[in-house]
């Protein structure tokens, strides 16, 4: 089958998790299926970047967006009552390459990833699958809450576009997918059981157990320009590390990922390290002996997690974080917090007592392997696909 992918971004680098799962889901459709790929794409994609996706891609079609191409869309957008969104990453100059492109490729499915894309796929009579992956509604109620009052308004004015957009395109689609039941349930539309759960995957090969000396007591990992994660950087920073170097002076913490935001910058310190970009993250994993991601704001599937348990880190994280991960809580996976002293109480019981490190790491290994396999993911998505 021929299935042309749509994507509000070149997937690769691997530094977000939207890219994240359209590069394994590409690489793992395209052992049986002829994938045409088409990318929305800010910045040139370089030529080491198209590499990582030519074995896996018949053609690849990039749709160039420019500074002033943005601003005109999302001006738009402003005035339409399209998601901002939706419109930053939508323009009817690219609408008509794009159609040229269907016309040209003759897709026997087109797989339309984020609800950022599917302006550019909705109208097509031809069998097409949505994949909402994350409810991005209910991200933005979320940063709403914890926005500065005058920014609060433009925050609910996002959320109420992008959740009547989710609920108009719904039916745009022979099929729809989205990463866990938890976001699913949160969809607003009343036949968001059709939805159907395509969980994400670990690359077991590359985020691999392996014994190194550990330098950093404690981890957090992830697009550091993200407003979730600089939220929970700063959570970790300013308020959980000092309560525990309180008590463990010699403490080191490192803030791993790319392009992190100037209030993320601002926490480097002599104890806590803002790497930016690493060439490789499960390097930094395993130097490192707790992973902890006290998430407070936005949705779906958290990857780091799943990457830290793949590398026999114990993980403690907010019971936000850890409700999409199906009976990790029961299964002694994860570590839930939801205080500063919560999760001051469960890091240091980590440092101090090797047994419930051993315990809580070995459990996570197992269930992330037991639940988490990127081939078994697709095998569900090709089937809903052949329906």
């Amino acid at each position: 089958m021929k299935i042309l992918v749509a994507l509000s971004r070149f997937p690769y680098p691997l530094e977000k998790g939207d890219k994240l799962r359209a590069y394994h889901q590409i690489r793992c459709l395209s052992q049986q299926h002829d994938i045409y790929l088409v990318a929305v794409h800010e910045q040139s994609v370089s030529l080491n970047d198209l590499e990582q996706l030519k074995p896996f891609c018949k053609e690849i079609f990039l749709l160039k967006q420019g500074f002033v191409d943005k601003c005109v869309n999302i001006t738009r957008a402003f005035f339409t009552g399209l998601p901002l969104q939706c419109g930053y990453f939508y323009s009817r100059k690219n609408q008509k390459r794009f159609d040229e492109i269907v016309a040209q490729v003759r897709p026997d499915h087109i797989y339309c990833q984020l609800i950022r894309m599917a302006e550019y796929v909705k109208n097509y009579p031809i069998a097409k699958t949505l994949d909402y992956q994350d409810v991005f509604s209910k991200g933005a109620l979320r940063r709403a809450e914890k926005a500065v009052w005058f920014t609060r308004p433009f925050f609910m004015m996002e959320y109420r576009r992008v959740s009547r957009y989710e609920n108009e395109v719904f039916n745009r689609f022979n099929h729809k997918t989205i990463i866990t039941a938890v976001d699913r349930d949160l969809i607003p539309n009343e036949h968001r059981d059709e939805i159907a759960v395509v969980a994400n995957g670990v690359d077991f090969e590359h985020f691999s157990y392996h014994q190194e000396e550990k330098i950093y007591d404690i981890i957090f990992s992830g697009n550091m320009n993200y407003a979730p994660n600089v939220d929970a950087a700063e959570f970790l920073a300013k308020e959980i590390f000092p309560a525990l170097k309180r008590e463990m002076p010699g403490l080191k913490l490192v803030l791993c990922g790319a392009t992190p935001a100037p209030r993320v910058k601002a926490l480097q310190s002599e104890d806590v390290i803002v790497t930016g970009w690493v060439d490789n993250m499960a390097e930094w994993y395993a130097k490192s002996r707790v992973f902890v991601a006290p998430m407070r704001m936005g949705t779906g599937l958290q990857n780091k997690l799943l990457e830290a348990m793949a590398m026999q880190l114990p993980c403690v994280t907010s019971p936000l974080a850890a409700k999409p991960l199906e009976n990790a809580e029961a299964k002694y996976a994860v570590m839930p917090c939801s205080t500063t002293s919560g999760y001051v109480e469960a890091v240091r019981g980590l440092l101090q007592d090797p047994e419930l490190y051993e315990r809580l790491s070995n459990n996570g290994y197992q269930y992330v392997h037991e639940q988490y396999d990127w081939q078994n993911a697709v095998e569900k998505l090709q089937q809903l696909m052949n329906q």
